[in-house]
Order: structure tokens, then C-alpha cells, then sequence
């Protein structure tokens, strides 16, 4: 990680991006408190539950929301439901979310829908040490990885090199797919059967396939890795972040890069245009940008920085790192083909691979 950049700019032609170039992080971790934006408020903070709510609990709300009196309430669920409730919102004057938390591609949709602020950087006292090329006028980029693929050692002794691998019939019944992953599940089934980052179709009868074979389901991350710990599933595809913080956790996981590249996961946070506390919205966000939960979650969740006053040191580093190799194989979804698709995927994936 040695490169001034982080990442190739690509928010102005999603449709367009195809290899990223290099990952980098600059600066040491400045670790002095930083003064807050608003000094009193609530915020409500649509996003994801288990692990990543329990971690901006302990490194956002904790140190930094509470001690300036801004109470935060989570509102808890998965990218479709909290889309959803913002389309329906979108007409009212106040809406019910301050803060909304989704994927890059389901942040670019609900862009284009016209339901977030475009944001005020000059309101975010830590805005100018977001990396450039993860930067967009209606986000920012709280952390980022990798997808990989996750196996068991134990039980599969050749480590996997292709998405394909998880259909080897040696390992029937024992791959596993996460429900909530929808979008990556079909991604990564069409790039071994002809399909890419700009056709998912192929992606569904290959997966289909695969649940002939016995796949098993689950709903959540933090199920994934119950079922890996009990080695009830010996393979799956996931963030390599959540990797590192289950190997950290003695789930007993290798992971492995697959030929096919590398696409990348960007988490962002957004201030809805109708959020009731605005103020507070954007303490919020610029707390998710110190260097105390950026370090935070390097080390409990083995994500990226997204800024670049901060870094990862040490073992960590090489953990959650990428080899020259891996950063010529890096890639990033087609937000403009998601927004168009999203609702026809899940259809699909719930009425025809679920059912």
C-alpha cells in the first residue's frame, strides 16, 4: 500500500469502470478529538444490524455522538426495505430517517431518485480528508473491501481460485449463500457463465444449479459465520473484511482471491433530503470519518480506510491489504445497470432460487 492513490475515478461513468488501479493510505492516525458540529440533537440512522450497528455503537455513539449529546437511533434493516421506506417518504416534508446507510450501487440509486442531499462538504469538519476517488456529492465512503471467496481448510485442502469452485460436486451441500447478498450472489454466478458486471442474467441459471445441488441459505453475515464456526458450510462468498474479523473470531476460514477479479464494496452513509435533523445528520457523518472509528474498524472488522489521515499498521495491514497482483484484477459494480435491475433480481431471487 504504497501508492498516493487509492483508487481510479470512476463516479462520473459507473457504467464505465472496469480495473481499478492501486489501494493506498497516506498519513498517520491523528488521534486528538475533533470539535463537534452540532451540540445537541437526534439522529436516526437507517442501516444495516449485528456486527456493523454493534461497531458504530462502540466507536461512533459512544466516544464521540453521546459525549456531545446527540442521542442516535438506529433503524434497523436490510438495503430493499430501507429503500423502499425512502421512496415512500420521499414527497413528505419530514421524512423518518436522518441518516442512511446502503451499498455504493444502492446509494447511486436512491441519488437518482432524488432522495438524498446532495451534501455541504464544508460542513464536515473531516470531509477534506476523504479519499478523492471515493468521494461523490450525495455520500460519503464510510469503509470498503473486497469480495473473496471464504473456505473451510480443513475440509477443502486445494484452496479455491474460481467462483466456479463452488460448484464442484465434491462440496455439495456444503456451500453456503447469504440472503441479504442477493446482488452479489447473482453477480458472481454470471461472470463464470458468460455473464458480467453488466449482465447478471447468465448469474441465474448457474445459481439455480447450484440449489439442485443442496446449497444452503442463510439470512444474515453474522449467520454465515455461525455456520462456518459449526462447519455446518465449508465455503461461501464474501467481503474479505468479514474474513479477517471471522478468522480473528476462530471461525476457521482461509480466503482466497478469485480469477475472475476482484469488484470492491463500498459502504456509504447519506443525509435523506427530508431528514428532520439534518444537523445532527451531518455530526453523524462526519463522526464516521475520525480517526477513532476508522481505526475502529480497520481493526475489529478488517475494513478499509476510506480517508487518508488514517492507516492500517502492522499484521493488519497485510491482512486486509492487496498485492500488486490483486490491485490490477480490482473492479467496481455498474451502478446504473443495479439501479435498473435491483427490483427484477430480487424477484427473481426470492420467487425462483428461495422458493
Amino acid at each position: 500500500m504504497k501508492s498516493d492513490k487509492l483508487l481510479q475515478s470512476w463516479r462520473k461513468a459507473p457504467s464505465r469502470r472496469t480495473v481499478m488501479k492501486g489501494i493506498a493510505a497516506a498519513g498517520a492516525a491523528t488521534m486528538l478529538p475533533r470539535p463537534s458540529l452540532a451540540a445537541s440533537g437526534k439522529v436516526v440512522v437507517g442501516t444495516w444490524g449485528g456486527d456493523y450497528q454493534n461497531l458504530q455503537q462502540e466507536h461512533v455513539v459512544v466516544p464521540i455522538m453521546e459525549p456531545e449529546k446527540i442521542q442516535v437511533i438506529f433503524d434497523t434493516g436490510n438495503d430493499s426495505p430501507r429503500k423502499t421506506k425512502m421512496l415512500a417518504e420521499k414527497r413528505l416534508p419530514r421524512g423518518s430517517v436522518d441518516v442512511v446507510a446502503l451499498t455504493g450501487s444502492g446509494m447511486y440509486e436512491m441519488h437518482k431518485a432524488g432522495t438524498l442531499l446532495d451534501l455541504d462538504f464544508k460542513k464536515l469538519k473531516n470531509g477534506a480528508h476523504i479519499l478523492p476517488t471515493l468521494k461523490t456529492a450525495y455520500s460519503i465512503p464510510h469503509i470498503f473491501t473486497d469480495r473473496v471467496i471464504l473456505y473451510n481448510p480443513s475440509k477443502i485442502t486445494e484452496a479455491p481460485t474460481s467462483y466456479n469452485d463452488l460448484w464442484n460436486p465434491k462440496y455439495a451441500g456444503k456451500v453456503g449463500v447469504i440472503d441479504i447478498q442477493y446482488q452479489t450472489t447473482i453477480e458472481s454466478a454470471a461472470m463464470i457463465n458468460g455473464g458480467n458486471l453488466k449482465n447478471y442474467e447468465p448469474g441465474k441459471e448457474k445459481l439455480l444449479e447450484l440449489k439442485k445441488m443442496g446449497t444452503k441459505i442463510v439470512p444474515t453475515n453474522e449467520a454465515m459465520a455461525a455456520a462456518l464456526k459449526t462447519e455446518e458450510i465449508w465455503m461461501c462468498i464474501m467481503w474479505k473484511a468479514r474474513g479477517v474479523m471471522w478468522q480473528n473470531a476462530g471461525v476457521p476460514v482461509k480466503i482466497a482471491s478469485p480469477k475472475e477479479g476482484l469488484v470492491l464494496y463500498v459502504s456509504e452513509m447519506g443525509i435523506a433530503k427530508n431528514a428532520p435533523d439534518k444537523d445532527a445528520a451531518y455530526a453523524y457523518l462526519d463522526a464516521l470519518l475520525d480517526p477513532r472509528p476508522q481505526l475502529g474498524f480497520i481493526n475489529a472488522m478488517g475494513y478499509n480506510p476510506t480517508v487518508d489521515d488514517v492507516k492500517a499498521t502492522g499484521s493488519i495491514a497485510e491482512r486486509i491489504g492487496f498485492s500488486p497482483a490483486e490491485q490490477k484484477q480490482m473492479m467496481v459494480q455498474d451502478y446504473d445497470y443495479l439501479a435498473k435491475n435491483d427490483s427484477q433480481l430480487k424477484e427473481w431471487w426470492d420467487k425462483e432460487f428461495k422458493s
